[in-house]
């Protein structure tokens, strides 16, 4: 993901794992859930890119060797903070399949308020992953926080507390 914003403004990358197994996890900034691709849970985030001014935005690495755990990956972006929406931030998500396959979603092109974007969704069918494309967006509301409110869209079962960096 990477953002042009010249305004200081906190975008976040991560991904939400329910594996074979039954077993749920995050790989994001927040609470320094980096994962790791070489271990459980196969999927790392690179660095946490708080201004935009990283050349490289921040990346998430999906190691598909272990392609066999995985029951569904959610792949989403949201505000940490700095905004309150995706519009005039020149954010981008490019996704690269292991294929050289590739689809990019501009963020500004976001409803206004929409406050996180569920960027792709990768699930298993037919003992095969397949990637499909989401671009669903979610506002923000009183009560829970974004991750909450995205695992629940996609009942992906998983029990969140507050948390800052």
């Amino acid at each position: 993901m990477r953002s042009a914003a010249a305004r200081k403004v906190d975008l976040d990358l991560g991904c939400m794992i329910r594996c074979t197994d039954g077993s749920k996890t995050v790989v994001q900034a927040l609470g320094n859930a980096f994962g790791a691709v070489d271990r459980f849970p196969y999927v790392a985030l690179d660095a946490d890119d708080r201004t935009g001014a990283r050349e490289t935005g921040e990346n998430l690495v999906i190691n598909l060797d272990h392609r066999a755990e995985f029951q569904k990956l959610l792949l989403f972006v949201y505000i940490y903070e700095g905004t309150g929406d995706f519009r005039g931030l020149d954010a981008v998500v490019t996704l690269t399949s292991d294929r050289g396959d590739r689809f990019r979603v501009v963020l500004d092109e976001c409803p206004p308020q929409a406050h996180a974007c569920a960027i792709a969704l990768v699930k298993r069918q037919k003992g095969e992953l397949v990637v499909g494309r989401e671009v669903r967006w979610f506002t923000p509301a009183d009560g829970p926080g974004v991750q909450d409110v995205i695992s629940r869209a996609y009942r992906l079962g998983m029990k969140w507390t507050p948390g800052r960096k």
